[in-house]
Protein backbone atom coordinates (compact mmCIF):
# COMPACT_ATOMS: atom_id res chain seq x y z
CA UNK A 1 0.00 0.00 0.00
CA UNK A 2 1.54 3.20 -1.51
CA UNK A 3 0.74 6.37 1.40
CA UNK A 4 0.95 9.97 0.19
CA UNK A 5 3.52 11.91 1.89
CA UNK A 6 2.18 14.91 3.74
CA UNK A 7 1.97 18.11 2.03
CA UNK A 8 2.83 21.50 3.92
CA UNK A 9 -0.43 23.08 4.77
CA UNK A 10 1.84 26.43 4.84
CA UNK A 11 2.43 25.59 0.81
CA UNK A 12 -1.27 25.53 0.27
CA UNK A 13 -2.06 28.86 -1.87
CA UNK A 14 -4.15 31.72 -1.32
CA UNK A 15 -7.23 31.71 -3.95
CA UNK A 16 -6.86 33.79 -6.71
CA UNK A 17 -9.64 36.00 -7.58
CA UNK A 18 -11.09 34.53 -10.40
CA UNK A 19 -11.29 31.08 -8.91
CA UNK A 20 -12.35 32.91 -5.84
CA UNK A 21 -15.67 34.05 -7.67
CA UNK A 22 -15.76 30.52 -9.18
CA UNK A 23 -15.99 28.87 -5.61
CA UNK A 24 -18.38 31.51 -4.02
CA UNK A 25 -20.91 31.03 -6.72
CA UNK A 26 -20.73 27.35 -6.49
CA UNK A 27 -20.79 27.12 -2.80
CA UNK A 28 -24.13 30.12 -2.62
CA UNK A 29 -25.56 27.60 -5.21
CA UNK A 30 -25.01 24.36 -2.88
CA UNK A 31 -26.88 26.43 0.01
CA UNK A 32 -29.74 26.42 -2.11
CA UNK A 33 -30.13 23.01 -2.80
CA UNK A 34 -29.34 22.18 0.51
CA UNK A 35 -32.75 23.84 1.58
CA UNK A 36 -34.81 22.75 -0.55
CA UNK A 37 -33.80 19.49 0.28
CA UNK A 38 -35.46 20.20 3.54
CA UNK A 39 -39.17 19.02 5.32
CA UNK A 40 -40.82 21.83 6.84
CA UNK A 41 -40.66 20.45 10.49
CA UNK A 42 -36.89 21.15 9.90
CA UNK A 43 -36.94 24.76 9.82
CA UNK A 44 -37.41 24.81 13.09
CA UNK A 45 -34.52 22.66 14.52
CA UNK A 46 -31.78 24.18 17.09
CA UNK A 47 -28.52 24.04 15.19
CA UNK A 48 -24.33 24.13 16.88
CA UNK A 49 -25.40 28.12 16.62
CA UNK A 50 -26.38 28.93 19.88
CA UNK A 51 -29.66 30.10 19.82
CA UNK A 52 -30.59 29.81 16.27
CA UNK A 53 -32.98 27.25 14.56
CA UNK A 54 -31.94 26.21 10.50
CA UNK A 55 -34.46 29.06 9.89
CA UNK A 56 -32.15 31.58 12.16
CA UNK A 57 -29.09 30.87 10.05
CA UNK A 58 -30.75 30.90 6.74
CA UNK A 59 -32.19 34.62 7.44
CA UNK A 60 -28.15 35.02 8.62
CA UNK A 61 -27.12 33.92 5.30
CA UNK A 62 -29.80 36.31 3.12
CA UNK A 63 -28.66 39.10 5.02
CA UNK A 64 -24.81 38.25 4.78
CA UNK A 65 -25.12 38.41 1.35
CA UNK A 66 -27.43 41.33 0.56
CA UNK A 67 -24.97 43.60 2.21
CA UNK A 68 -22.69 42.97 -0.51
CA UNK A 69 -24.36 45.01 -2.82
CA UNK A 70 -26.06 47.19 -0.48
CA UNK A 71 -23.36 48.11 2.18
CA UNK A 72 -25.27 50.54 4.06
CA UNK A 73 -27.37 47.62 5.53
CA UNK A 74 -24.33 46.49 7.01
CA UNK A 75 -23.64 50.06 8.63
CA UNK A 76 -27.13 50.41 9.45
CA UNK A 77 -27.80 46.84 11.59
CA UNK A 78 -24.40 47.55 13.34
CA UNK A 79 -25.55 50.67 14.37
CA UNK A 80 -28.87 49.12 15.42
CA UNK A 81 -27.17 46.45 17.39
CA UNK A 82 -25.11 48.67 19.16
CA UNK A 83 -28.48 49.72 21.24
CA UNK A 84 -30.52 46.36 20.62
CA UNK A 85 -27.48 44.35 21.81
CA UNK A 86 -25.34 46.03 23.74
CA UNK A 87 -24.09 43.02 25.23
CA UNK A 88 -22.69 41.18 22.11
CA UNK A 89 -20.04 42.09 20.18
CA UNK A 90 -20.40 43.92 17.31
CA UNK A 91 -20.03 41.28 14.88
CA UNK A 92 -22.82 39.19 17.15
CA UNK A 93 -25.10 42.36 17.25
CA UNK A 94 -25.18 42.71 13.33
CA UNK A 95 -25.88 39.34 12.98
CA UNK A 96 -28.74 38.74 14.86
CA UNK A 97 -29.90 41.97 13.36
CA UNK A 98 -29.98 39.88 10.51
CA UNK A 99 -32.18 37.58 11.76
CA UNK A 100 -34.69 39.98 13.33
CA UNK A 101 -34.98 41.53 9.99
CA UNK A 102 -36.54 38.28 8.28
CA UNK A 103 -38.40 37.01 11.27
CA UNK A 104 -41.74 36.90 9.63
CA UNK A 105 -40.71 35.97 6.01
CA UNK A 106 -41.49 32.38 5.19
CA UNK A 107 -38.93 29.14 4.71
CA UNK A 108 -39.90 29.35 1.10
CA UNK A 109 -39.49 32.88 0.73
CA UNK A 110 -36.35 32.47 2.11
CA UNK A 111 -34.84 30.24 0.00
CA UNK A 112 -36.24 32.09 -3.04
CA UNK A 113 -34.25 35.72 -1.40
CA UNK A 114 -30.91 33.74 -1.25
CA UNK A 115 -31.03 32.34 -4.65
CA UNK A 116 -31.28 36.18 -5.39
CA UNK A 117 -28.78 37.57 -3.51
CA UNK A 118 -26.05 34.93 -3.57
CA UNK A 119 -25.00 35.57 -7.03
CA UNK A 120 -25.99 39.69 -6.59
CA UNK A 121 -23.62 39.40 -3.38
CA UNK A 122 -21.03 37.65 -5.33
CA UNK A 123 -21.06 39.99 -8.26
CA UNK A 124 -21.06 42.65 -6.29
CA UNK A 125 -17.78 41.34 -4.55
CA UNK A 126 -15.84 40.77 -7.51
CA UNK A 127 -16.86 44.42 -9.38
CA UNK A 128 -14.76 45.92 -6.41
CA UNK A 129 -11.33 46.25 -7.72
CA UNK A 130 -9.02 43.82 -5.65
CA UNK A 131 -6.53 46.44 -4.53
CA UNK A 132 -9.61 48.90 -3.26
CA UNK A 133 -10.83 45.63 -1.24
CA UNK A 134 -7.80 45.21 0.14
CA UNK A 135 -7.09 49.10 1.40
CA UNK A 136 -10.75 48.73 3.10
CA UNK A 137 -10.79 47.73 6.92
CA UNK A 138 -13.18 45.86 8.72
CA UNK A 139 -11.99 46.50 11.60
CA UNK A 140 -13.62 49.86 12.95
CA UNK A 141 -17.38 47.77 11.75
CA UNK A 142 -16.25 44.50 13.46
CA UNK A 143 -13.45 44.63 16.15
CA UNK A 144 -13.12 41.09 16.29
CA UNK A 145 -11.88 41.64 12.58
CA UNK A 146 -8.90 42.43 14.04
CA UNK A 147 -8.59 38.20 14.33
CA UNK A 148 -8.61 37.15 10.54
CA UNK A 149 -4.92 36.65 8.98
CA UNK A 150 -6.40 40.04 6.69
CA UNK A 151 -8.37 42.13 8.34
CA UNK A 152 -9.44 43.06 4.83
CA UNK A 153 -12.55 43.67 2.56
CA UNK A 154 -10.73 41.44 0.47
CA UNK A 155 -9.99 38.50 2.73
CA UNK A 156 -14.00 38.38 3.88
CA UNK A 157 -14.84 38.49 -0.22
CA UNK A 158 -12.58 35.93 -1.00
CA UNK A 159 -12.10 33.67 1.69
CA UNK A 160 -15.31 34.25 4.18
CA UNK A 161 -17.49 34.52 1.70
CA UNK A 162 -17.83 31.47 0.73
CA UNK A 163 -16.48 29.89 4.19
CA UNK A 164 -19.21 31.25 6.43
CA UNK A 165 -22.46 29.52 4.16
CA UNK A 166 -20.43 26.85 3.87
CA UNK A 167 -20.26 26.24 7.78
CA UNK A 168 -23.83 27.03 7.91
CA UNK A 169 -24.39 24.44 5.38
CA UNK A 170 -22.77 21.89 7.52
CA UNK A 171 -25.23 23.31 9.99
CA UNK A 172 -28.05 22.63 8.51
CA UNK A 173 -27.33 19.31 7.43
CA UNK A 174 -26.39 18.16 10.86
CA UNK A 175 -29.34 20.27 11.84
CA UNK A 176 -31.68 17.95 9.66
CA UNK A 177 -29.99 15.06 9.76
CA UNK A 178 -28.91 14.87 5.88
CA UNK A 179 -26.22 14.08 4.55
CA UNK A 180 -23.54 16.56 3.12
CA UNK A 181 -23.31 16.50 -0.92
CA UNK A 182 -19.81 17.92 -1.10
CA UNK A 183 -17.86 18.54 -4.99
CA UNK A 184 -14.66 20.31 -5.80
CA UNK A 185 -15.64 23.47 -4.25
CA UNK A 186 -15.90 22.24 -0.87
CA UNK A 187 -12.45 20.76 -0.59
CA UNK A 188 -10.98 24.03 -1.35
CA UNK A 189 -12.91 25.88 1.20
CA UNK A 190 -11.26 23.34 3.57
CA UNK A 191 -7.88 24.06 1.86
CA UNK A 192 -8.09 27.85 3.16
CA UNK A 193 -9.21 26.50 6.18
CA UNK A 194 -5.87 24.62 6.71
CA UNK A 195 -3.58 27.32 5.17
CA UNK A 196 -5.09 29.97 7.73
CA UNK A 197 -4.56 27.19 10.86
CA UNK A 198 -0.61 26.81 9.44
CA UNK A 199 -0.40 30.44 9.40
CA UNK A 200 -0.68 31.04 12.61
CA UNK A 201 0.61 27.24 14.08
CA UNK A 202 3.02 27.78 16.80
CA UNK A 203 2.90 24.58 18.05
CA UNK A 204 4.30 20.87 17.84
CA UNK A 205 4.36 18.98 14.37
CA UNK A 206 1.24 17.76 13.12
CA UNK A 207 0.24 14.99 10.64
CA UNK A 208 -3.40 15.45 9.74
CA UNK A 209 -4.83 12.49 7.67
CA UNK A 210 -8.24 13.91 6.80
CA UNK A 211 -10.99 11.49 4.84
CA UNK A 212 -13.45 11.86 2.79
CA UNK A 213 -14.08 14.20 -0.16
CA UNK A 214 -12.14 17.16 1.13
CA UNK A 215 -9.65 15.37 2.34
CA UNK A 216 -6.28 14.23 2.16
CA UNK A 217 -2.63 14.54 4.28
CA UNK A 218 -1.00 17.58 5.42
CA UNK A 219 1.67 18.61 8.16
CA UNK A 220 1.53 21.59 10.69
CA UNK A 221 5.14 22.63 10.96
CA UNK A 222 8.24 20.67 10.43
CA UNK A 223 9.86 17.28 11.59
CA UNK A 224 8.56 13.90 13.36
CA UNK A 225 5.14 14.31 14.15
CA UNK A 226 3.96 14.44 17.27
CA UNK A 227 0.43 14.29 17.04
CA UNK A 228 -1.46 12.57 14.13
CA UNK A 229 -4.87 13.53 13.53
CA UNK A 230 -7.58 11.13 11.92
CA UNK A 231 -10.62 12.92 11.32
CA UNK A 232 -13.16 13.34 8.35
CA UNK A 233 -12.13 16.66 6.92
CA UNK A 234 -15.87 17.97 7.56
CA UNK A 235 -15.30 17.18 11.50
CA UNK A 236 -12.05 18.51 11.84
CA UNK A 237 -13.41 22.13 10.50
CA UNK A 238 -16.31 21.55 12.84
CA UNK A 239 -13.58 21.55 15.76
CA UNK A 240 -11.65 24.35 14.35
CA UNK A 241 -14.85 26.30 13.89
CA UNK A 242 -15.53 25.50 18.03
CA UNK A 243 -18.95 22.97 17.37
CA UNK A 244 -19.30 20.27 18.86
CA UNK A 245 -17.90 17.08 17.28
CA UNK A 246 -20.68 14.80 15.56
CA UNK A 247 -17.74 12.21 14.51
CA UNK A 248 -15.13 10.37 15.92
CA UNK A 249 -11.56 11.84 15.61
CA UNK A 250 -8.32 10.13 16.48
CA UNK A 251 -5.53 11.71 17.85
CA UNK A 252 -2.58 9.49 18.45
CA UNK A 253 0.65 11.22 20.29
CA UNK A 254 2.03 12.81 23.20
CA UNK A 255 -1.01 14.17 25.42
CA UNK A 256 0.73 17.86 25.66
CA UNK A 257 0.89 17.70 21.65
CA UNK A 258 -2.77 16.66 21.79
CA UNK A 259 -4.10 19.33 23.70
CA UNK A 260 -2.64 21.75 21.78
CA UNK A 261 -4.59 20.52 18.63
CA UNK A 262 -7.68 20.35 20.48
CA UNK A 263 -7.32 24.35 21.39
CA UNK A 264 -6.84 25.16 17.72
CA UNK A 265 -9.50 27.26 16.34
CA UNK A 266 -9.97 28.80 13.12
CA UNK A 267 -12.12 31.71 12.17
CA UNK A 268 -15.06 31.06 10.25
Amino acid sequence: MVTTAPAPAIDIPRIAPARAREVNLAEARAVVDALRALDPADWTRDTACAGWTVRDVTAHMVGQYEELPRPWLMIGRTLRARKRYPRLTPLHGHNQCQVDDRRSVLARDLIALLSRFGPQGVRAADRMPAAVRRRIRLSPLFPESKELPEDSMDYMDRILLARDPWMHRVDITDAAGHELVLDDHDKEIVGQVLLDLALSWRGPPILLDLSGPAGGRWSLSTGAPAVTVRADAVALMRHLSGRAPLDESAYEGAPDARATVAAARVVF
